[in-house]
């Protein structure tokens, strides 16, 4: 598939993640995501503003479902979402109910394999159980603490090329990505392509990263995945 670039609003003022969004778009990013600060802070809110705002943009909710995983991922659709995150620790039957109420209510399912010690089986049984894309996902937690307890840091590309060999479907690479290592997410088979902290948000504050540029920033970004 040919690549999609994502921005990742981990914001906590629907005030800001919308111009953040604004920015984005018109710098040319196609999906825009309501992470999980913003999810936290706004709910069912801020995606509804984020689909006002943008109407034909595919809007992901990062819910991170661990429990009541129909009722979450029908919430999100009915508010304007277009795609929900399960994540792969959540029970099967959880991951069956959200794959369930993307059929229902047309939604596509993200499954996150955050916290899995073998993230390429994770992602194979969330394909298996029905979901349409996986978040291969190193933590912000999990890499800035075993950073500071044994100065290795942990990186999605540790492990990428086993998943992206394990699954059928689109993966996306996220978790302290650099600039350079995200825009070569597609050449290493996971075409959806993450801007979020710390590119485009400050991964302590919560807040847009303040460059004066930002818009500039994210156009050569975009530019170079689509090389």
């Amino acid at each position: 598939m040919q690549p999609i670039v994502q921005i990742s609003l981990d914001l906590t003022d629907i005030k800001e993640a919308i111009e953040t969004a604004h920015i984005a778009v018109e710098a040319g990013v196609d999906w825009l995501e309501a992470g999980t600060p913003l999810i936290l802070a706004e709910g069912l809110h801020g995606v509804r503003a984020l689909r006002a705002e943008f109407p034909n943009h595919p809007i992901i909710a990062d819910l991170k479902t661990m429990d009541g995983g129909y009722l979450e991922a029908e919430m999100m659709a009915k508010a304007g979402a277009t795609h929900v995150v399960v994540m792969a620790r959540a029970h099967a039957e959880t991951i069956k109910c959200v794959v369930k109420a993307g059929r229902d209510f047309g939604v596509k399912v993200m499954g996150d394999n955050m916290v899995f010690d073998d993230k390429a089986a994770a992602s194979r049984m969330l394909e298996d159980l029905g979901c349409d894309y996986i978040v291969h996902h190193t933590g912000f937690d999990e890499r800035n603490g075993i950073f500071a307890d044994t100065g290795k840091m942990l990186s999605p590309l540790d492990d990428l090329k086993a998943v992206v060999e394990a699954v059928t479907i689109p993966v996306q690479a996220v978790g302290g990505l650099s600039i350079e290592q995200a825009i070569s997410m597609p050449k290493h088979g996971a075409p959806l392509v993450v801007i979020g902290a710390p590119l485009a948000i400050d991964a302590h504050s919560f807040k847009a990263t303040g460059s004066s540029d930002l818009k500039g920033i994210l156009s050569e970004i975009v530019r170079r995945i689509r090389e």
